[in-house]
């Protein structure tokens, strides 16, 4: 038989059906519903297919479940549901963010507010077991309204064997996963979110355990939807890790963390004068100053990226990246209560550990505290518990971590911040003009020689204690504590970069 001539008037056969698959494709995009479109662009706000697109590599996204309609037949008109309910309300697929895979979902506000359908939360479960067979990150836009109560298709009674919240919760020790929070995101949606390990949102999202309708069903009164956990307030107790100026910042910040998962990239590194660490530190050791601009001149210039800054702000914390290398950062902040570690600080301490032992993220961490906030009030708050957890999180701290000793690493507080001990570090330094002791030193004085100094007119008192905490300040001093091999060494500042970086290199970066 000889061959056919391709090139010929012959016309091949048409796929079967092809036009029909093209036709429902097209009424699944935002460009088959301009009205609705609309009324989001009116609002100053982004649709779902459009932040997921602004997110990942032209081109990239497989999406699956395109075609899923609500499950509401028993209701309405199939006809209505494949142009009112695409995709059941969630899109999703994988796809690549700067060469990385990853999974992303996002719920559709156009879809009936965003709910959770029955084929959404099937589709759902598949997307969370792809992304943990291929153990890649996942992105999730979370905002919805939570369950939905109208599907009919399905015998539900309590629809709690739904295993999207327990799947997703395990991905999390399989692969990172970040919400993306703006406008409402009520209930299950929430839940979501908030089991993510990042939470980036945008000023005007509400995010919470219940919306309106479930706040009035259950007799506690009428409340609008501005009222429940606006994002200025979540930022404040935590649960918000991130606030964004609008979705399309947050969408940048998504990609920020993307790249320190990602090997494959090469990262730009452009490094500050390290020699201004000499002078950032105040010459008074008693005065307070903030330490981020401390850490960015340490850091990557432009690759610091702050977690959590308004909860618990004695403490400070961020991803960042060292000569180009993933790197987490903690820091005590002594313009807030001197640095002391109160009960948040401790939670946010312990939170930003696990987070890096599951990233695979080596942390250094800069000390500069009077240790834990200590005291009745302090006590009411769970110290103990948040403190001991703390202290946990750090014995369990796998990867790398360095310490770096500023000014003072006084007692358990300064412990904690070191992962346990100042040998549980890879390495622990301190700069020159570090002190380190069981407690602060005049503390230390009055507690020790309490009895003695009771004894004393008041003007003998103080001068004792003066001269008492001078000569234990001598004793406290980073030279005296390196002497006794209690840290590795005492460093120029400048040589800090140099000394972290050569570790970090040494341990292998594992992120």
């Amino acid at each position: 038989m000889a061959d056919r001539d391709l090139d010929s008037d012959e016309q091949t056969s048409p796929v079967t059906g092809l036009d029909e698959v093209v036709a429902r494709r097209f009424l699944t995009t935002d460009a088959a519903r301009p009205e609705r479109v609309g009324k989001r662009h009116a609002a100053g706000r982004r649709t779902a297919r459009e932040n997921i697109s602004d997110l990942i590599d032209d081109g990239s996204l497989i999406e699956y479940g395109q075609f899923a309609t609500a499950a509401q037949e028993q209701r309405s008109e199939l006809a209505d549901l494949v142009t009112q309910t695409p995709a059941d309300g969630l899109i999703g697929g994988t796809a690549t963010v700067d060469g990385l895979p990853c999974l992303v979902m996002s719920y559709d506000w156009m879809v009936q507010a965003g709910t959770q359908g029955m084929r959404g939360h099937h589709k759902t479960d598949r997307l969370i077991d792809i992304a943990t067979r291929l153990r890649v990150p996942a992105v999730f836009f979370t905002e919805g309204g939570g369950g939905r109560p109208g599907d009919t298709d399905y015998p539900v009674v309590s629809a709690l064997d739904v295993g999207s919240f327990r799947m997703w919760g395990a991905l999390g020790e399989v692969a990172p996963r970040i919400a993306v929070v703006s406008g409402r995101c009520f209930a299950g949606n929430a839940v979501l979110a908030g089991s993510a390990d990042l939470r980036i949102a945008t000023p005007d999202a509400n995010l919470g355990m219940a919306g309106p309708a479930m706040i009035a069903g259950g007799g506690l009164g009428q409340v609008s939807a501005d009222e429940i956990g606006p994002a200025d307030e979540q930022a404040e107790n935590g649960v918000i890790d991130v606030l964004a100026d609008d979705e399309s910042h947050a969408v940048d910040i998504v990609r920020q963390v993307l790249g320190l998962l990602n090997a494959d990239v090469d990262q730009a590194v452009t490094v500050t004068d390290q020699a201004q660490l000499r002078t950032m530190l105040p010459a008074n050791d008693r005065e307070a100053f903030d330490v981020r601009p401390l850490a960015e001149a340490l850091l990557d210039v432009g690759s610091v990226l702050w977690l959590r800054e308004r909860w618990a702000p004695e403490l400070v914390t961020a991803l960042a990246r060292i000569d180009g290398m993933p790197v987490g950062l903690i820091a005590n902040q002594s313009s807030h209560l001197a640095g002391a570690l109160t009960s948040d600080a401790a939670t946010k301490a312990a939170d930003f550990l696990e987070l890096c032992q599951r990233w695979a993220i080596p942390i250094v961490s800069l000390v500069d505290t009077p240790g834990f906030m200590v005291g009745p009030d302090a006590e009411r708050t769970g110290l103990v518990r948040t403190a001991s957890r703390m202290v946990n999180a750090g014995s369990c701290f796998t990867q790398p971590l360095i310490g770096v000793v500023l000014r003072r690493g006084y007692g358990l507080g300064a412990q904690a911040m070191l992962g346990g001990d100042t040998h549980r570090p890879l390495l622990t330094v301190a700069w020159p003009q570090a002190h380190l002791g069981p407690m602060g030193l005049e503390g230390a004085v009055r507690l020790s020689m309490a009895k003695h100094l009771a004894a004393l007119p008041e003007d003998e008192r103080e001068e004792l204690v003066r001269t008492s905490t001078e000569a234990m300040r001598e004793h406290a001093k980073a030279l005296n504590a390196a002497r006794v091999f209690e840290i590795d060494d005492v460093i120029d500042p400048a040589d800090t970069r140099r000394v972290v970086v050569g570790m970090l290199r040494r341990a292998g970066s594992r992120a």
